[in-house]
């Protein structure tokens, strides 16, 4: 009997996916806990495993939504099984419909999940997954293929036959010239898809949807580095080596008990205030651009704690093996270019629903005036983005004047 590929449950928030990439072709043998399918919710993508060996079936293919639980492909025991699967699918199992149109006219990809069998219909051919790779590979035209499957369905019999009536002439090779756009010659186009495509729509919304306002300045972090250095030097005693931004969460994360209004979100035009504080940490993904894992009740956890945590997530980010619990639920954000950054104010986006944002820059040595002198100090720059539909200037200020007490003055942390 056939086993199930379905879509698991990837967290308390996620109800659909996008199904992003199968890593294996329609009849493929696959072995039990093989990597089949590659999912994405709006932060992650997640790899869907094999629950069993033999050969696959797809029946919803890439670039559709699929609801959590639901069979998107199956994996026959035997060869024959997986023939009377592709030929006479049964009637409560979802079928795929894979739009085809004649050359010259635009692609429209329709990504409709109907039952087995109907009728071709406004330029919708119902065919196999097999059959139309078959007729891909064998450039077959399937608009002049008459289905003889359940509802007129075409099945590989019928390409097969297809081929044997009139075989396909081989395309004749025409050497492309370069594209160009507005005058200038165009070398890669590249689709945005996955983790980079979510981001890009998160932010943009991000953008359209609230009043976002930017404020910054600098810390001096003199005694912070002398009280960071002194952690250093006692790291196997801690148990883990305290970084400036294992300190942020810890400072951001107090700030925030004082100054519950930042800890917040609107929705659905609702003020809502969050009783949790839980800190995202925007750690760098490549090319692929930022993922934020959250550390959750920030506020409830000991500077040694936070490292951990923190370190932690950045080995899954690394590795991919970060799970959508793990980024979603976060009250407040911050991202850090660190001691290799080279800008030193950004305009950081909020990453909704919260509401504010903080970024750091490098500590860099800087003239800075004490007591009527200049003398030399290292300084960190900041930009803290808030939405100034729920949350004011004045509430800003008084937010980030907290943070500076605690980066400049360590001890008020034991206060």
């Amino acid at each position: 009997m056939a086993v199930n590929i379905m879509i698991p449950k990837l967290g308390m928030s996620v109800d659909e996916v996008n199904l992003v990439e199968w890593k294996v072709q329609e009849g493929d043998r696959v072995e039990q806990g093989d990597v089949v399918l590659v999912v994405e919710t709006q932060k992650t993508e997640w790899n869907v495993e094999a629950e069993g060996s033999g050969f696959v079936h797809i029946l919803i293919e890439g670039g559709n939504k699929a609801g959590i639980g639901t069979v998107v492909g199956l994996i026959a025991q035997t060869q024959e099984e997986l023939a009377s699967l592709q030929t006479h699918p049964g009637q409560d199992t979802p079928v795929a419909t894979t739009t085809y149109v004649t050359p010259g006219k635009p692609v429209k990809q329709e990504g409709a999940i109907e039952g087995g069998g109907g009728e071709t219909s406004g330029g919708k051919i119902r065919i196999t997954p097999v059959a139309r790779k078959l007729a891909e590979d064998k450039m077959v035209d399937v608009t002049k293929i008459k289905g003889t499957g359940p509802g007129g369905r075409i099945t590989r019999e019928d390409v097969e036959k297809a081929m044997t009536e009139a075989p396909a002439q081989p395309a004749k090779e025409v050497k492309a010239s370069p594209e160009s756009y507005q005058g200038r010659i165009l070398k890669e186009s590249i689709s945005l898809r996955g983790m980079r495509k979510a981001i890009a729509e998160h932010m943009y919304r991000s953008l359209s949807d609230t009043a976002q306002m930017t404020v910054m300045g600098e810390f001096d972090m003199t005694e912070m580095v002398k009280f960071r250095e002194g952690l250093v030097r006692n790291e196997k005693l801690i148990g883990t080596r305290i970084s400036f931004s294992d300190i942020l969460v810890f400072v951001i994360s107090r700030a925030l008990i004082k100054h519950y209004d930042i800890n917040c979100s609107f929705i659905d035009n609702e003020l809502k205030i969050w009783e949790d504080i839980n800190i995202g940490v925007a750690a760098a993904m490549g090319a692929e651009g930022l993922i934020v894992p959250v550390v959750k009740h920030a506020d409830q956890k000991s500077l040694t704690e936070i490292s951990r945590v923190v370190r932690s997530m950045n080995d899954k980010a690394q590795s991919g093996s970060l799970v959508p619990d793990d980024v979603s639920g976060g009250t407040f954000t911050l991202t850090s270019l660190g001691k290799g950054g080279v800008s030193l104010f950004q305009t950081p986006i909020i990453n909704q629903p919260e509401s504010a944002i903080l970024a750091t820059g490098p500590i860099n040595d800087k003239a800075v005036v004490k007591g009527g002198q200049i003398v030399i100090a290292p300084v960190m720059p900041f930009s803290l983005t808030f939405d100034h539909r729920v949350i004011n200037g004045f509430g800003a200020e008084q937010f980030m004047g907290t943070i500076r007490s605690y980066l400049e003055e360590p001890w008020l942390l034991l206060a």
